[in-house]
């Protein structure tokens, strides 16, 4: 599917952006001609580079089997310019880039509003004054999009609808179809960073108190490869404007941080919600409900924009009337099995050791 074709990762120095790149040079879906990881931390790109360069272990020889090189690229999706110049060179974009850190967003809100969405903007612009043959564009959003009440949740919810929204007037590619937009949304990555779990791993170390902001507080997780596979999908049977979402399991997190602790002489403590925090997350809203099918092992939640909706997209009407993580979670044994199958407790994660 990408053999031979030019790929782009913006963001691409984030943990899921580190995770696509390594399961794009196994070669899974074909050799790439060439990955390109734009980001703007030079720091980051270079721990990558020698990270990258470096992995000799047999259980990594697969990474080295595609031949596609890797090359790196700084640049800001907020400018225009630099963000140009790196999708002229490409024929897939995955677009992850992005401010995420909920607080974050909430102090900051016009830097979330210029990076989620006018990151979006740009590129869209970019690709649609150029002219460019880009194939696919596949941007990564998150469960905080559907009904959002924080800021960062807002913005990606706008950036959401401005790529479906870009299928519209996308450039016609020389024999081919226009551009593809769509979106893969998904839930709390497990041990990515600034998730919980590292968090959670840390204050455990140190001898606690293991902070929990509330005790009916729910979230989706999901691994990284789950959250790539997630991406994929929507790359390989996406129609345009649609918003891919996965099934995961979601977990009370009072059990998660529990089951972390332990047998550990350890407290947890209630904090308290923070600034633009919900108490549950949502991947399927009821609205979105009326216009999302099961496709497979996800869910295709298809455009606003009825111009989008095709008649004979395929899938099964969805029977949920909310996807929402307060819905069947986990018990107990089934927060200790999702750990010990990812390998999340802390003797299994020597890194956070560091």
């Amino acid at each position: 599917m990408l053999t031979g074709k030019r790929v782009l990762v913006t963001g691409g120095t984030g943990s899921l952006g580190r995770a696509l790149v390594r399961r794009l040079l196994t070669g899974e879906l074909g050799d790439p001609e060439r990955i390109v990881v734009f980001s703007r931390d030079e720091a980051k790109q270079h721990a990558m580079r020698l990270a990258f360069q470096q992995r000799r272990a047999a259980t990594d020889e697969a990474v080295f089997a595609s031949s596609a090189p890797l090359a790196f690229r700084i640049g800001d999706v907020t400018d225009l310019r630099s963000l140009s110049a790196a999708i002229r060179e490409a024929d897939v974009v995955f677009h992850a880039a992005a401010l995420k850190q909920v607080p974050t967003c909430e102090y900051a809100p016009f830097e979330a509003v210029r990076t989620n969405v006018m990151g979006a903007e740009n590129l869209v612009r970019a690709i649609r004054e150029q002219g460019l043959e880009v194939e696919t564009v596949v941007g990564i959003t998150t469960d905080k999009a559907c009904k959002p009440v924080n800021v960062m949740g807002m913005t990606k919810a706008l950036q959401e609808r401005i790529l479906a929204r870009a299928n519209l007037d996308a450039p016609a590619r020389r024999g081919g179809p226009r551009t593809r937009f769509l979106t893969a949304r998904y839930g709390n990555v497990l041990a990515s960073r600034g998730s919980v779990i590292p968090l959670f791993h840390e204050q455990i170390r140190r001898g606690g108190p293991v902070t929990v902001t509330s005790p009916e507080m729910t979230r989706f997780l999901l691994s990284l490869d789950d959250a790539v596979d997630t991406v994929f999908a929507a790359l390989r049977a996406g129609r345009a404007g649609e918003t891919y979402v996965p099934y995961a399991p979601a977990v009370r997190i009072t059990d998660l941080a529990a089951a972390l602790v332990g047998d550990r002489d350890v407290p947890i403590e209630l904090t308290g919600v923070r600034p633009g925090e919900k108490i549950h997350e949502i991947l399927v809203s009821e609205e979105e409900a009326l216009r999302t099918v099961r496709r497979g092992d996800y869910l295709a939640v298809r455009s606003v924009l009825p111009e989008l909706r095709e008649d004979d997209a395929p899938g099964e009407a969805l029977e949920l009337e909310e996807y929402s993580s307060h819905h069947d979670l986990l018990d107990r044994p089934g927060v200790d099995a999702l750990l010990t199958r990812h390998r999340m407790r802390l003797e299994d994660r020597p890194e956070f050791d560091a």
